[in-house]
């Protein structure tokens, strides 16, 4: 067995620890097919300080897992927390049962018990794994995957390093829920000010400067709510080093180096960028994309994307992840050499919500509703559909014939605050505090699968769910109801072709997890054979966007945001993909 026996003390994995990580294949991260892993509660310490963490094989990150395409795995998971606990394998595809979401997939792993995890991996490419218990994952539960290839690998490097971006915070996970349910801004320490109004008055006009500021108080929103938790409680750390602890990775000038990189976070999206050196994407959630070269890209929670650099001078380079906040960062340093360092950049201005976040912009809709991606309706089936193109029997809503200026009727009451009345598809915009930075930044139209996609079929069936949110009392759901008061699972049936298009009718961004299957993201036409492929997708403020799924793994999924605050206060379903009834 790999992984043995578990160790008492904390320690950073030899994969992340400055300096040695230049040989990552040499190291000791986990590989073969049989592994052990420990779950414990440990302190922890960041900085000097010490905290409380939940801890795999007592590491932080947990062990680098390296797998092989095609091989069949056992993982042996012993529970040492004196509550329940489980893994779950991000963007593996598996048999439902192996998938180790409590309550769905399986019932948890009791204290002082082993689960054993056994599936054959069908996929290759870049993962991670954590806990789906709880607010664990908060804590330090979390760690990485690398699935090599069973045949050759079509992307060419000299050398790898695993770059994972987490969040953390020194105070128990469930004050700061508490917290946040008394007061959802309760980490923002960047409100507007009086020389804010008279900033925007100068710029705009006395007038609309009024009206906008009026309007955000109706709606009892802030546009500067960018993140729920900011760095006022969290550290960000880069392979379990804070960005004085500065991990370093060493190279030699004219190597193409591939970065792994993992948003194992638990609230915080990241703008990942290297001054000085430009990125080329090759693949996006696991899954090889057509090589894209850019200087700087969003990464949402749960997301991984690799990307290569090629660094040709003998000196340093700064990696640095910026909150999406602009309240703090991650960093870590490329070089030749042991201590050689290069300049931290300042952090940029902190972006604001505006008008287009609140999905009110009428003439936007309107060219977004005239440049709709194509999809032919003749062959559909109209009998599990209702009104409006939304199958009733998947969410037990009834919907009504829209109409121009309006939205999906989705259930109303204290779990909805405010609906999106014009949402648009942003998938060929930047995100929110880049649209104006002076370098290429990647969007998600930007993305194309380098393999034909393996169906091809235009959907059969349509449906539409909402993000929704009461965000003055922290209720997070979907279609306006919490996942403990659903009535049922959204169903898709085996091997169907099914359209879902999701509206965001709140204020923030979204990453959005399908458990179980891949889905195309719909970035052009129906017909496109090239669309990108994933397992998260971050859905913007006042954004419509569609992705279109084969329900081929039959068993219970689940389907959530990956926010894990927001998961934890009931923005999640469950997605049932049931075999078809045999014909009478």
């Amino acid at each position: 067995m790999i992984g043995g026996a578990l160790a008492f003390q904390t320690s950073l994995p030899a994969w992340a620890r400055s300096g040695l990580s230049a040989d990552l294949g040499g190291l000791k991260a986990l590989s073969g097919t049989q592994f052990d892993l420990h779950v414990a509660g440990m302190q922890h310490s960041i900085d000097g300080e010490q905290g409380r963490a939940v801890l795999i094989n007592g590491q932080l990150p947990a062990p680098l897992l390296r797998w092989r395409e095609g091989d069949e795995l056992t993982l042996n998971v012993t529970n040492h927390l004196k509550v329940d606990t489980s893994i779950h394998w991000h963007g593996i595809l598996l048999p439902f049962q192996m998938d180790g979401v409590p309550g769905v997939a399986f019932p948890g792993i009791r204290p002082d018990a082993t689960f054993t995890y056994e599936f054959p991996l069908i996929q290759a490419g870049t993962y991670w794994y954590h806990s789906h218990s709880g607010l664990q994952e908060q804590l330090g539960h979390y760690g990485p995957i690398i699935v090599e290839p069973k045949s050759a690998d079509p992307v060419a490097y000299d050398r790898e390093f695993v770059i994972v971006l987490s969040d953390w915070t020194f105070e128990e996970p469930h004050h700061v829920f508490a917290k946040l349910k008394k007061m959802s801004d309760n980490y923002n320490f960047q409100q507007r000010t009086v020389g804010d109004f008279f900033n925007d008055a100068k710029e705009q006009g006395f007038n609309q400067a009024l009206s906008e500021r009026l309007m955000w108080g109706a709606m009892r929103m802030n546009p500067t709510d960018i993140a729920d938790l900011t760095s006022a409680t969290y550290t960000y750390l880069l392979n379990g080093h804070s960005p004085s602890e500065n991990w370093t990775g060493l190279f030699k000038p004219g190597e193409r180096v591939r970065l792994r990189v993992v948003n194992a976070a638990a609230m915080s999206i990241f703008n990942v960028r290297i001054p000085g050196l430009s990125m080329t994407v090759v693949q996006a959630d696991g899954l090889n994309v057509e090589p894209v070269e850019t200087d700087e890209f969003q990464i949402g929670v749960a997301e991984t994307y690799d990307v290569i650099v090629q660094p040709k001078a003998k000196q340093a380079y700064t990696l640095i992840a910026e909150s999406n906040d602009r309240s703090g960062f991650a960093r870590a340093t490329l070089s030749p050499q042991l201590g050689m360092i290069a300049p931290v950049p300042d952090l940029r201005a902190r972006p604001t919500l505006t008008m287009k976040d609140m999905a009110m912009n009428h003439a936007a809709h309107q060219k977004d509703m005239a440049s709709t991606p194509d999809m032919d309706h003749s062959n559909m089936d109209h009998s599990q559909m209702g009104q409006g193109g939304m199958d009733h029997s998947a969410t037990g809503h009834r919907m009504p014939v829209m109409k121009e200026g309006q939205t999906h009727d989705h259930a109303k009451g204290p779990g909805v605050e405010s609906l999106a009345m014009y949402p648009t598809s942003r998938l060929t915009e930047r995100p929110n505090g880049l649209e104006d930075v002076p370098h290429r930044v990647l969007v998600y139209s930007d993305l194309k699968a380098l393999d034909r996609n393996p169906d091809v079929r235009a959907p059969e069936r349509e449906m539409e769910l909402h993000l929704t949110s009461n965000m003055t009392r922290y209720m997070w759901s979907f279609d306006g109801v919490k996942f403990s008061e659903v009535d049922g699972p959204i169903v898709f049936y085996q091997d169907e072709r099914l359209r879902l298009t999701m509206v965001n009718d709140t204020m923030m961004p979204h990453p959005i997890h399908l458990h179980g299957m891949f889905f195309e993201v719909v970035t052009g036409t129906t017909t496109d054979p090239y669309k990108p492929r994933k397992h998260t997708i971050v859905v913007k403020p006042g954004e419509k966007l569609s992705l279109d799924i084969t329900a081929d793994a039959v068993g219970d999924w689940a389907f959530h945001c990956h926010l894990l605050y927001h998961m934890h206060a009931g923005m999640m379903r469950v997605v049932s993909v049931r075999e078809k009834a045999a014909p009478a």
